[in-house]
């Protein structure tokens, strides 16, 4: 599991359990030879944490100026598409989801993470002539505030941008 991924899961228990709100987030292992449907699933019986989540992280340091569809996303053998299988699964659950990118800055930087929703995320994707969006684009999205180990996690002001 990588940081982000980790660190969004702390983040969401610790929401959940300041909150008071039952509900818990974690990830299922991923296997070598198998896809997972999405790096992070969050469960609750409140319709508005009933969650899959993608995470991405790209580093802004090293110039990297989008996140691109084909670099950032795997296809499988049968020719699918990450962001469809993954909206094919969120329409199977019934769960709403997000695609969260963190950009790193290079040690000692603040990361940041932004939030996208799915149906956004495929209106994207499915653009003639797009090829990504940019860290410019992603930026106009609503971002996660970090405060210490932790992000501040809020999925329904996730949704209004």
């Amino acid at each position: 599991m990588n940081d982000f991924e980790q660190v969004l899961v702390m983040s969401f228990n610790s929401f959940f359990e300041k909150s008071g709100i039952k509900g818990i987030s974690h990830r299922i292992k991923q296997h070598r030879f198998s896809y997972q449907f999405v790096d992070v699933l969050v469960d609750s019986l409140h319709p508005d944490y009933y969650l899959g989540i993608e995470c991405k992280s790209i580093s802004v340091e090293k110039r990297a100026n989008a996140l691109y569809f084909t670099q950032h996303f795997t296809t499988d053998k049968n020719g699918d598409h990450q962001i469809d299988r993954v909206a094919n699964f969120l329409k199977k659950s019934g769960r709403k989801g997000f695609l969260l990118v963190e950009l790193r800055r290079g040690s000692g930087n603040k990361k940041n993470a932004y939030a996208i929703s799915w149906n956004q995320l495929e209106i994207l994707f499915n653009s003639e002539d797009r090829k990504g969006i940019t860290v410019s684009e992603l930026q106009a999205f609503p971002k996660l505030e970090r405060i210490g180990n932790y992000y501040k996690v809020d999925p329904v002001q996730w949704e209004y941008i």
